[in-house]
C-alpha cells in the first residue's frame, strides 16, 4: 500500500501529465497520502484520483494538487500562502513543505481537527489553521503571496482578491457543477490579470461554517 514502488508508479503518473517541478514531486512522493484517509479506503491512496473524506468532501487528486503547487512555484515567492478549504490537511502538507508560512482555514470543524492531527503527526508546525468561513480569506494575516483555493464559487470572492500582496497570485477553480475552469489571477497593484488554465472539478466553495 505504502511502498516505495506504489508511490514511483504515482509520481510516473504525473508526469506524463506534464508535472515537471522535482521539488514539487518529491514532496508528492514522500508525504504519507494514507495517513489523510479512512482506514477502509487508505489503499487507494496512491490512485491519481479524489477520494471521499467525509462531510461531503474528498481529497484532492494528486495532480491537481501537484498541478496548482507548481503553478504557484513557477509563478512567483511563497513566503506567506493562504490556503481556502483544509479539508483533511493533505494539500496543506505539500504547499507547506515548499512555502515559508502557511496559514489555512476550514468551514468544517470535525475535518479542520482531523487536518489539525494529521499535520502534526507530520511535524509540520509552520502551518496555521482557522475555523471560519473560507470565501472570507484571514485578512489578519495578510497580505499573501499565493491564495489557494481547494473548492469553487461560482464567482471569486472580492475578499480573496483584497489579500493578495502586489505580485500576488490566486489559484482557484470557478464554476458551478456543470463545469469549472482553474484560474491563475495575478495582482498588480490595483488591476488583476486572469489566466484561465483548464477544466477541472471541485466540490463548492459554501459561505458560513458548519458543526459537522
Amino acid at each position: 500500500m505504502t511502498s516505495q514502488r506504489t508511490r514511483q508508479r504515482l509520481i510516473g503518473r504525473l508526469m506524463e501529465q506534464g508535472v515537471k517541478n522535482h521539488r514539487v514531486l518529491d514532496v508528492i512522493r514522500t508525504t504519507p497520502r494514507h495517513i489523510f484517509l479512512d482506514e477502509a479506503l487508505s489503499h487507494r491512496a496512491y490512485e491519481d484520483t479524489a477520494l471521499p473524506i467525509g462531510y461531503g468532501q474528498t481529497i484532492s487528486q494528486p495532480y491537481i494538487v501537484a498541478r496548482m503547487t507548481e503553478i504557484l512555484m513557477n509563478t512567483g515567492k511563497l513566503d506567506k500562502v493562504l490556503e481556502i478549504g483544509t479539508g483533511c490537511g493533505y494539500q496543506t502538507a505539500v504547499i507547506a513543505q515548499l512555502a515559508g508560512e502557511v496559514v489555512s482555514v476550514e468551514r468544517i470543524k470535525p475535518l479542520l481537527e482531523k487536518a489539525r492531527r494529521n499535520l502534526k503527526l507530520l511535524g509540520l508546525r509552520q502551518v496555521e489553521l482557522k475555523y471560519a468561513d473560507g470565501s472570507l480569506g484571514w485578512k489578519e494575516k495578510g497580505p499573501f503571496d499565493a491564495i489557494l483555493t481547494t473548492a469553487a464559487p461560482q464567482q471569486i470572492p472580492g475578499e480573496l482578491l483584497g489579500q493578495l500582496a502586489d505580485g500576488g497570485r490566486l489559484i482557484i477553480p470557478v464554476g458551478g457543477e456543470a463545469g469549472q475552469d482553474l484560474q491563475l489571477i495575478t495582482r498588480h497593484g490595483d488591476e488583476f490579470q486572469t489566466e484561465t488554465l483548464q477544466k477541472v472539478r471541485f466540490v463548492p466553495l459554501l459561505s458560513g461554517k458548519s458543526v459537522g
